[in-house]
């Protein structure tokens, strides 16, 4: 069978997590840009179905093959390292420093904006003809993301603010959740069937992604919408980051590393009528 037991892709969960530290420098940034530039390529698409079908939930449905092609050619995201790479830490593995963490989270994190970024220019070009044409309907839409994404929390003050850190905290509750579950299976089908699900949820459910974010948020600017870089870094992607660690790290890593990784002993019940040793 291809399914893997819980206690099997915890430990691979852990191993995950060292090799992503140990990475060289070169590997970690190749594979973080290809992820970023994949995953906004994605949530592209997706608009781009919603807005033509006019509904939401047929763009839901097909934004998950971005994840699960990035994932399958074995390429990092932001969320998913944040989830992972603390694990090896924990276990006290050789060469897994807090400095080593932190270098990998900040090279993955260039990686994914850098990737994201050049996604966002190639979109930008092809829906304004080369900047020299409005934006069409798709583009239109991405600048009304992007604003109410940001003034619309702005505006909305400290319960804005929050409802921003829950939505951060709650995506990468599901999309480390898509992580995971693709160690579940070593098939293909089983993996790409098991990833599916989770990126569902997040995003039909608007949750923030910082690196979907790292696509929605500059493709508006380039487009002309009505919000800055500043807007977007302090009402946006800051805290998404934020709550896209702690999301991974507690609701998913921490679960399953002190349940299935380590686990504790098991309850020793007397039988009635049995006297005890």
């Amino acid at each position: 069978m291809s399914y893997v037991q819980p206690a099997e892709f915890a430990a691979k969960m852990v191993d995950a997590g060292e090799s992503k530290v140990m990475m060289s420098t070169k590997d970690t940034l190749i594979r973080a840009y290809m992820a970023g530039a994949i995953l906004a390529l994605a949530a592209a698409f997706a608009v781009t179905v919603a807005v033509n079908t006019g509904s939401f939930i047929i763009g839901a449905l097909l934004f998950p093959v971005g994840f699960c092609t990035l994932y399958l050619l074995g390429f990092d995201l932001l969320t998913g390292v944040f989830t992972l790479v603390p694990l090896a830490l924990f276990d006290k593995r050789p060469g897994v420093t807090t400095s080593a963490m932190l270098r990998n989270w900040g090279l993955v994190f260039v990686g994914n904006f850098a990737g994201a970024m050049t996604t966002a220019v190639f979109m930008a070009i092809t829906f304004t003809m080369g900047f020299t044409t409005e934006p069409n309907a798709v583009g239109d839409r991405l600048m009304n993301i992007g604003h109410s994404r940001t003034i619309g929390y702005a505006e909305a003050g400290g319960g804005g603010m929050l409802t921003l850190f829950v939505r951060a905290v709650m995506c990468n509750w599901m999309v480390s959740t898509g992580v995971v579950a693709a160690m579940m299976s070593t098939s293909v089908s089983g993996k790409i069937m098991a990833m599916w699900m989770p990126i569902l949820i997040f995003f039909y459910l608007g949750f923030e992604h910082s690196i979907v974010n790292m696509f929605l948020f500059p493709i508006g600017i380039l487009l002309g919408a009505d919000f800055t870089w500043g807007d977007y870094l302090l009402y946006n992607e800051i805290p998404t980051v934020v709550g896209n660690l702690v999301g991974g790290l507690t609701f998913v890593g921490a679960m399953l590393y002190s349940t299935h990784y380590k686990t504790s002993p098991k309850r020793v019940v007397q039988a009635v009528g049995t006297p005890a040793e």
